[in-house]
């Protein structure tokens, strides 16, 4: 690597074909004082209002969730992400990320909280004029106003651009007229504020629009009954001829659609915090069960059966919360370089959340796959009980299921990482065929039988290095052979997309924990280590089945049995017995009787 390419700061799906050091991620364990502060803010709310009133939230009481919003923007922990002449706290990327990690453990609460933040607050800040931000964002800040997000229609879900409700010009061309029809809306039930959005006459492409709950024509359905997240009010909202002022149109005319993808970006990878805190909730839930549970003479937790839950839960936590924050690092830095350029920092935002946009994807399917897994288990720890609806767990069980569809599904969100960072190479924005080249002819030439290193970070990154080489040689293999054609072969896309995600957070923990090594030393970092070993160790088989799935569905012959070694070697690292090193992660935890990473 040359010294220029070490001096430029990385960007959106490089990863794949760069080398990373641990002094060029973000880990936890550098958070400010600040920082935890805000989130301890964040968690003692959760504790103190949300988590001894469940029932009444689950059972919609009227009133409730609107003023546990109103008193969360008492705390600042609404306008974080606003700046203070809006009436905001004016803080960076990651501090909002935090608050959100913060509110993990608040159930619908956590739900309606990042709706109102987030996809309902935002497009107004990013996009809105002088005057839409000065009328409505102060009072969003507060709580004073609750905002909701109006996308997803009957006919219209990942799909989102092909959306009926329409909008035309009034014929004095004061309003918009507005007939449509949404549904899936969080918040809708007590929302002051909708993101709407329509196309305007015949359009292609979507507009987007702000409405206000007074309008006239805005009717709703009942309450859904959904499986969770059962406190969050979700409706279907109806439009009929509702007048919309002109000028409460969103930025510019069929530019909706660019709103909602760049919003949705943020969505996502929010969305991988707030379910950070919730799996670091449900760890420390079963691990409490688990301590004063007995059974046979003794806690369930002195058996090797339930460390290796425990141990395993806390494992695939600490990986995502790891990614997660070294994603929102890059783009914080991304921020902060387009500011410096003269960019104006909600436009900065908007373009360096978009740089990493793969990124965004990623994070939303990682950490929501690893909260599922959490929740599960943490149902199994508590054995009988956690099917009762007297255990938080139950609810926690519930209400996860839903992350994986939120803010466009796993599914899509795993074919989008691919297809952006191809897109990106398309367009000369990173060299995908040249590293993916080498691999090829590496295929073909004689293997380095040389010994691994035998520093254990060293030779955890060549294993990384190993896994990369993986993907470049399936993906380039499946682009140059299916060409055109791969966006149809989905599932070939969704492997490659797995590879990516386990690459990424593999890497993501090799580098925390040799960066806590490098600080702290061999002490701190042991049972870090024990994490970041069992960790790689499981994602090789995982990577290596994922890569063979997609290898052999589209070669063949001799091209396939070539490539089928080299994802046998690409994906080879050293035995490590990972049984004695995850009961001692689920022994570190257990003798503190909660997540203690």
């Amino acid at each position: 690597m040359s010294d220029e390419s070490k001096l430029k700061a990385i960007s959106g799906g490089e990863f794949i074909i760069r080398d990373v050091s641990c002094d060029e991620i973000f880990t936890p364990e550098e958070f400010t004082e600040e920082h935890l502060m805000m989130k301890q803010t964040a968690i003692d709310f959760i504790d103190s209002r949300i988590v001894p009133n469940l029932d009444a939230i689950d059972a919609q009481e009227e009133g409730l969730m609107p003023k546990l919003l109103e008193e969360a923007g008492e705390l600042g922990l609404l306008s974080s992400s606003i700046p203070e002449s809006l009436g905001g706290m004016g803080m960076d990327f990651k501090s909002t990320m935090i608050i959100t990690e913060g509110t993990g453990g608040g159930h619908s609460f956590a739900v309606s909280f990042s709706a109102h933040t987030g996809i309902a607050t935002l497009p107004i800040l990013y996009y809105g004029n002088e005057e839409q931000k000065a009328k409505y964002i102060p009072k969003l800040a507060t709580g004073e106003l609750k905002g909701a997000y109006c996308l997803t229609e009957p006919s219209s879900g990942s799909d989102a651009n092909s959306a009926k409700s329409k909008a035309t010009l009034s014929e004095d061309g004061k309003h918009y007229i507005l007939n449509g029809q949404k549904m899936w809306i969080t918040n809708a039930g007590f929302a002051d504020i909708f993101i709407v959005f329509a196309k305007i006459d015949d359009d292609e492409n979507l507009s987007a629009f702000i409405l206000e709950r007074e309008y006239d024509g805005i009717t709703m359905n009942p309450e859904e009954k959904k499986m969770g997240i059962k406190g969050s009010s979700t409706r279907q909202v109806f439009f009929n001829d509702v007048k919309v002022p002109v000028e409460n149109l969103l930025y510019e005319r069929q530019k909706g659609f660019k709103i909602a993808v760049n919003i949705l970006n943020i969505g996502r990878i929010k969305l991988g915090g707030v379910v950070i805190g919730a799996c670091k909730c449900g760890v420390t839930l079963a691990i409490k069960y688990a301590n004063e549970r007995e059974q046979f003479g003794r806690a369930i937790s002195k058996y090797g059966a339930i460390r290796h839950k425990i141990g395993e839960m806390a494992i695939t936590t600490y990986a995502a919360e790891t990614a997660v924050y070294r994603a929102t690092q890059n783009i914080d830095d991304a921020i902060a370089a387009l500011e410096a350029d003269g960019v104006e920092h909600g436009e900065a935002t908007l373009k360096g959340i978009a740089a990493f946009a793969p990124e965004c994807a990623m994070m939303k399917v990682v950490c929501s796959d690893v909260a599922d897994y959490v929740v599960d288990e943490a149902v199994q720890i508590h054995g009988g009980m956690g099917y009762s609806a007297e255990t938080q767990v139950e609810r926690a069980y519930r209400d996860a299921r839903i992350n994986k569809i939120f803010e466009g599904t796993n599914e899509i969100n795993r074919m989008l990482t691919v297809d952006m960072i191809l897109k990106k190479a398309m367009k000369g924005e990173m060299d995908l065929m040249g590293p993916a080249t080498k691999v090829a002819n590496e295929l073909t030439g004689i293997p380095d039988f040389s010994p691994p290193p035998s520093d254990v970070y060293e030779r955890h990154l060549m294993y990384i290095k190993n896994f990369k080489k993986a993907i470049l040689m399936v993906a380039g293999s499946a682009a140059q052979k299916l060409m055109m054609t791969l966006g149809k072969e989905q599932e070939i896309l969704m492997s490659i997309a797995d590879m990516i995600n386990w690459t990424y957070t593999a890497e993501s923990v090799v580098l925390r924990v040799q960066k806590l090594h490098n600080a702290k030393g061999t002490d701190h970092a042991a049972i870090p280590l024990d994490i970041m070993q069992t960790y790689v160790y499981s994602v090789a088989d995982k990577i290596n089945v994922a890569g063979k799935d997609a290898l052999i569905g589209f070669a063949e012959g001799d091209e396939l049995k070539m490539m089928l070694m080299g994802m046998k070697r690409f994906t080879k690292v050293d035995p490590f017995n990972c049984k004695e090193a995850r009961r001692r992660v689920a022994g570190a935890c257990i003798e503190k009787n909660e997540y203690c990473f």
